[in-house]
This record gives C-alpha cells, structure tokens and sequence, in this order.
C-alpha cells in the first residue's frame, strides 16, 4: 500500500503518495484533507504531534544534536497552552507560563495554526498511523552528502541525488502542481520516505518515549 509523505506550505500542505517508485505531489488545503488522502498506510508530516505542558521536548534536542550544523532546522515546539492564543503577543505569554519564562519566536508562531488544524484533526484517541517526521533526518540518512541548505541550487541537487534511487523524483517535479516550491517538494518527498520506512518497521525515531496530554507521542521518525 501507498504511505504519504506531507510538508507544510503557506498555510496548506504538499503531499507526496509513495507506491513503490511512482511518487505523485499533491496540493493539500488542510489537514482534514491531508488525512482524506486514499489508501494510504501511513503519514509522515513535518509538524510537532505530541506538544509538552512545561516546556522543550526530548526529541526536538535530540534531533538538533543529530544534525549539527543543521539543527537550526528544528524549530522548538512550542507548549500546548500557546493553541489557545490569538496573536503572537498572547503566545508569548502563555508559552513564558507555562514554561516559567522561555518565550515563543515569531518563526515558532508561525507554524502554530497548522499544528492547531492537525491537533484538532488527529482527534481523540489521535490517529495512530500520522507519524511526526523531519526532512532533514531523513535526508542525513539517505546520504551523507546532503550537506548545503535546501534553498540552494546545490543543497537540492543533493537532495535530489539522494532521492533518485529510492523514488522517480524527477517525474514527480514535472508534474508538480502549479507554485509548489521545489524545497518542499523535497521535504514532502523525504517524508514520504520516513513513512514509508514507519510501515516497514525499519524507522529510526529519537524521543524519551513520553506522551503528551492528548496521548501523541513526542518523537520524531525517520
């Protein structure tokens, strides 16, 4: 069966449905309808699940200490309380209560509405085949040489070197959907990747093994 991989893209989703080689990208608008996607045995999404009451995850440390140089790439999730807020200034707030005084950056705030849109779309009990992923551990696993920032011409010739042997990559490009940035395309693809490494059995994940208050996992797979 087919897994899906899914990027965050300007308050929508990329998708990329791995069956076998053949890899299609889609445009997704929500995350209702990034779980629509048929016949589909797992989805690994770059978006934090599993969100802590108090403070830094497990699993965001662990995952920037993997990438070095590029753990910059791995935007602290914020606290669960900070769903609730209305405007950057609020999540601040809420996030420095919570946490008893580390804040929220605007970069962070930024992804909050879509981690809010898949929170509220995973439900009670969450969904247990959407797996949280990060392109970039995907990426240092596939090959090594991945090494340059994925907004330049060389860091996505790497990228898609690195994918070339496990995907049809550079069909799936061609028939992007209109405005799809390649960079994530890429991730999508990558995460696609992960999922489908998350359905073998194969996957590597870092994390303490806690839940959080909704009973999602905080890790991240690869």
């Amino acid at each position: 069966m087919a897994v899906l991989g899914v990027d965050g893209w300007r308050g929508a989703w990329v998708g990329a449905r791995l069956d076998g080689r053949t890899v299609e990208l889609l445009a997704l608008p929500d995350a209702a309808a990034v779980l629509a996607v048929p016949d589909v045995e797992v989805v690994g999404i770059d978006m934090p699940i599993g969100l802590s009451d108090t403070g830094v995850r497990a699993c965001d440390v662990e995952a920037r200490q993997r990438l070095g140089r590029a753990g910059s790439s791995v935007f602290p999730a914020p606290v669960r309380a900070v769903l609730r807020a209305r405007d950057h200034a609020e999540a601040r707030q809420l996030s420095v209560a919570a946490t008893g005084g580390r804040s929220l950056s605007a970069q962070s705030f930024q992804l909050v509405a879509a981690i809010r849109g898949l929170d509220e779309a995973l439900g009670d009990p969450p969904v247990e085949r959407v797996v949280e992923v990060h392109p970039e551990l995907a990426f240092r696993a596939l090959d090594q040489r991945v090494c340059d920032p994925k907004s330049s011409v060389r860091g996505q010739a790497q990228r898609i070197r690195a994918l070339q042997p496990l995907m049809d990559i550079l069909d799936a490009l061609a028939g992007a959907p209109p405005r799809v940035p390649a960079v994530d395309a890429l991730d999508a693809c990558a995460a696609a990747w992960s999922a489908r490494r998350i359905a073998d059995g194969t996957a590597e994940c870092v994390g303490d093994g806690a839940t959080d208050a909704r009973g999602r996992p905080m890790r991240i797979c690869w």
